[in-house]
């Protein structure tokens, strides 16, 4: 009882340490957007310089001294962690370093007209990023058992550190979209965004650094994210005692011969991609058409209502199996769940504001009505797959193929153990051989259609949400482009919301493809 006082006084103190550096933070940012002569871009890079200091240092003594000490990690969580998501972050974060190594190179070269903070900040990120990939590949599952209090102090630091450099990224991004579709920014407007006026534009080397840098932009956004679910997820981890039988491990990663899902899958990400090249190349090369606006939302109405169906038919599927839930105590589910519904509230603002922008103005042209209907099927898409995932996370894993795996495996050693040169034994060996073979294509035979439908489903759905996070997070915006909402609502109104709403929904469209394929592994 003291134990879990402590942990509940631990969890609060921290968790409102979290919430006054977030504020302060927060305040800080968004005071450098409105004021920009009061607090500038320096005095907030001065305070993240200063988190990250304070949070590199703690993950170092974590992974030197804490993580090392006697008893200190007893217990592990099977849950966290996964490898789909360190590989993500692994993927990301390497993807973060290059881009603070082009941001490096481009603000070298303008060092004479910059603060060397901006040299600073980059070199810092990169310490950072090195030492929190390091500390979430090798110790995310932790459940440590010493040091509570200084760990998860030193967790909410660093996962607040993270959260406002996302919400500074987020921020730089979306004053540059600002900028790039304001009818007063195409003139004499450089990728410094008119603050330094020197000839490193000029210098093919130096816009090679600075496309590099708005290239990786979205996987520094990523990464964010996911170091901040994962270090939530080691916060609530600090002295849990995982009981037994809650050690079950997700099964590895095999097609089991799907075929129809990753075919069509593939089919809608190739088309999508040629579609957003299209867009790309005539938003960077002359004026958008309403034929760019057709294509792109005419696909969107052909996908997600697919899209929608293939969730339904999972979520039918998934009433159908008789699998128990998986009603374990488990942080990890508890916050993919959370983040799947709140990070569809982004897409949820954008759409429903659409929505009563066209109906209150004119539904008769062809742009606006395509622009109404992909408003109210996106959010059915969100609703109806964010159903099938929850389903599919809550089951538990089947046993029947594993424990016919291990018997087969069981059965084929024994056979091989038997002393050669016997024919009676030759001949009981090949008999067990054939019963483990029976009873492996037997158990395989159930994955057939309840199974292997869940499978076909959840590997369509990966690669359609994979397509449809590159869209935006790569700068495909007709949000911006079209100019509806922006005069509905006035360009300042409309991009808070857009600045609100479009990061959710990025990070929704991935966060969904770890959660699909969590479901696709414990179908």
């Amino acid at each position: 009882m003291r134990d879990r006082q402590a942990q509940k006084s631990g969890q609060l103190f921290s968790g409102l340490l979290l919430m006054n550096v977030a504020f302060l933070g927060i305040a800080l940012i968004s005071s450098m957007v409105f004021n920009k002569v009061a607090i500038t871009k320096r005095d907030v890079k001065i305070f993240l310089c200063l988190l990250m200091v304070l949070s590199s240092s703690w993950m170092l003594y974590y992974m030197l001294a804490t993580a090392r000490k006697p008893h200190a990690v007893l217990y592990k969580d099977p849950h966290a962690g996964a490898f789909w998501l360190r590989g993500s972050l692994v993927l990301f974060g390497t993807c973060s370093l290059l881009l603070a190594v082009f941001n490096i190179g481009f603000e070298v070269d303008r060092a004479g007209c910059e603060s060397s903070i901006e040299i600073i900040f980059p070199c810092l990120e990169i310490l950072t990023i090195s030492i929190q990939m390091c500390l979430l590949w090798f110790y995310s599952k932790d459940c440590i058992q010493v040091q509570h209090n200084l760990t998860r102090y030193g967790l909410m630091l660093t996962l607040t550190t993270d959260l406002l450099l996302w919400i500074l990224a987020v921020m730089n991004d979306s004053v540059q979209e600002e900028i790039e579709n304001s009818p007063k920014a195409s003139n004499n407007m450089t990728p410094s965004q008119g603050k330094c006026h020197c000839s490193c534009i000029e210098k093919d080397y130096c816009r090679v650094f600075y496309q590099g840098y708005r290239t990786l932009y979205p996987f520094n956004l990523e990464y964010n994210l996911i170091g901040c679910s994962m270090l939530y997820i080691m916060w609530k981890n600090v002295g849990r005692k995982v009981i037994g039988h809650a050690t079950h491990t997700l099964p590895h990663f095999r097609l089991h011969g799907v075929l129809f899902g990753p075919l069509l899958g593939m089919i809608a990400l190739l088309v999508g991609a040629c579609i957003f090249v299209m867009y790309q190349v005539r938003a960077t090369s002359s004026t958008l058409t309403q034929q760019e606006f057709v294509f792109y939302y005419g696909y969107h109405i052909a996908l997600l209502p697919v899209m929608t169906l293939c969730s339904l038919a999972g979520t039918i599927i998934h009433t159908l199996e008789e699998r128990q839930l998986d009603t374990h105590k488990n942080p990890t589910r508890s916050l993919d769940t959370v983040l799947l519904l709140g990070a569809a509230l982004g897409q949820f603002a954008i759409s429903y504001y659409s929505i009563v922008a066209v109906v209150a103005t004119n539904t008769q042209e062809v742009v606006n009505c395509l622009n109404l209907t992909y408003s109210v099927v996106i959010i059915i898409q969100h609703i109806g797959q964010n159903i099938f995932i929850i389903e599919g996370l809550r089951k538990q894993p089947p046993v029947e193929s594993s424990t016919a795996e291990e018997n087969s495996k069981e059965l084929a050693m024994n056979g091989g153990e038997q002393p050669a040169g016997r024919a009676t034994t030759r001949r009981a060996s090949i008999q067990n051989l054939r019963r483990a073979s029976h009873l492996y294509l037997q158990t395989y035979s159930q994955l057939n259609w309840k199974r292997r439908a869940v499978k076909e489903i959840a590997l369509f759905l990966i690669l359609c949400n994979i397509i449809l996070w590159i869209m935006p997070a790569f700068g495909l915006h007709p949000q911006f482009e079209n100019g509806l909402e922006k005069n509905f609502y006035g360009a300042t109104a409309w991009f808070v919301i857009l600045n609100f709403g479009l990061p959710l929904a990025i990070f929704y469209r991935m966060h969904s493809v770890g959660g699909l394929l969590e479901v696709y592994l414990i179908a």
